[in-house]
């Protein structure tokens, strides 16, 4: 057998042996067993205490040296009972705790790691203290490489907080977890399932893929199929509110026309010394250049002081009077003629026929206002 053919068959018994006792076991789905349950540690599974020294540290920020100083008897002591040392070194900015031979639980250690590294990220000492307990965990999420620009951040971070810390409170009810925002981390104590719900949620605020509005609101449904026993087995997709993310279309800023290209380089600007080559003034005197100079600051001040004359004088010059408009067109001249043209005639009439008794002189002038035609005159003359 050639040399390739004993490598492949290395290989495929190598590929069966992989997950060989990845089988589903008797106790996976058995309902009577809790996966997710902590027993609690009996110092008779350890009477002979550990072996060797196992200890861990943690720098910790110059605000947090005072409180921590008038925190640590708490924390010494609340340790002491675990069997485990700790030391708080204020020269170098640290916190350290190691095992002693009366530690008996051996991932106590573990848990004392993680309290002084709650302590470093500003969680008080009465909250951080409970992290010994077995049944709670913590998690501290790292949020500042999430998001580069700083001003966008900040904006994010105050989503995760909410107006007078709402968004965190509602958070930390639906989750039952303590959720503390400091600086460039978010520290999280509660249990492994409430762990992994803030998480997510601060990962998807942080990445602007959902706010946490919404995700409070599908937690809040989910409380409220916890309830229906009948629903426990079932796909609860459907019952929850499904957010779609909406682009608003922005307007597109006006870019600059770009020049056509051309291969050459622009002309070379003159420079000072060919400007003055091609004026003269090169070959003039140190003299003559000053005295240019000169005539011209004082041409220049003789514009400025002609300028500022006329502006002063602008205020005394009275504004022009604006003469009402008189209508002199023909229409109005030639509707007024006839109508005292109108006038006299009926006067005439109203004289002629004095006698008669029952005319009004008002009535019988307003009545009629239509002018009488040229053909009707003619006939009553004739």
């Amino acid at each position: 057998m050639d040399e390739n053919e004993l490598r492949n068959e290395v290989v495929v018994k190598e590929k069966k042996k992989k997950g060989k006792h990845d089988k589903p076991k008797p106790w996976d789905d058995d309902p009577n067993i809790d996966h997710w349950k902590v027993e609690k540690f009996d110092p008779s599974w350890n009477e002979g205490g550990m072996l060797e020294v196992s200890s861990f540290s943690t720098l910790f920020p110059q605000y947090r040296e005072k409180y921590l100083q008038e925190a640590w008897p708490l924390v010494k002591s609340s340790l002491k009972d675990f069997g485990i040392s700790a030391e708080l070194n204020l020269v170098e900015g640290s916190m350290t705790v190691s095992t002693t031979r009366k530690t008996k639980d051996p991932y106590i250690i573990v848990k004392a790691r993680d309290l002084i590294r709650l302590l470093s990220r500003s969680v008080p000492a009465p909250q951080a203290i409970k992290i010994l307990d077995d049944e709670m965990q913590c998690d501290i999420i790292k949020i500042s490489g999430m998001v580069r620009n700083k001003e966008r951040f900040v904006k994010r971070r105050q989503h995760l907080v909410g107006p007078n810390s709402s968004t965190l409170k509602a958070l930390e009810i639906l989750s039952g977890c303590y959720i503390l925002v400091q600086g460039n981390t978010v520290s999280v104590m509660g249990s492994f399932k409430g762990l992994k719900q803030v998480r997510r949620i601060v990962e998807e605020c942080m990445l602007n893929k959902m706010h946490p509005v919404y995700n409070i609101k599908v937690l809040m449904m989910k409380k409220e199929l916890e309830k229906d026993p009948a629903l426990a087995e079932e796909n609860w997709d459907r019952f929850l509110p499904k957010f779609n993310k909406k682009n608003v279309k922005k307007k597109k800023a006006n870019s600059k026309q770009k020049k056509p290209y051309t291969p050459f380089p622009p002309p070379q600007q003159p420079s000072k010394v060919d400007i003055q080559l091609e004026t003269g003034e090169y070959f003039m005197t140190e003299k003559k250049k000053s005295a240019k100079k000169w005539q011209e600051r004082q041409e220049k001040q003789a514009e400025k002081t002609a300028e500022n004359k006329r502006k002063r004088e602008e205020a005394f010059i009275p504004p022009k009077e604006h003469a009402k408009p008189v209508d002199n067109s023909d229409d109005a001249t030639n509707n007024v003629s006839e109508m005292a043209m109108s006038l006299k005639k009926k006067a005439k009439k109203f004289g002629k026929r004095k006698s008669e008794e029952n005319i009004n002189a008002e009535t019988y002038i307003m009545g009629s206002s239509e002018q009488p035609s040229k053909k009707k005159s003619k006939q009553h003359r004739s």
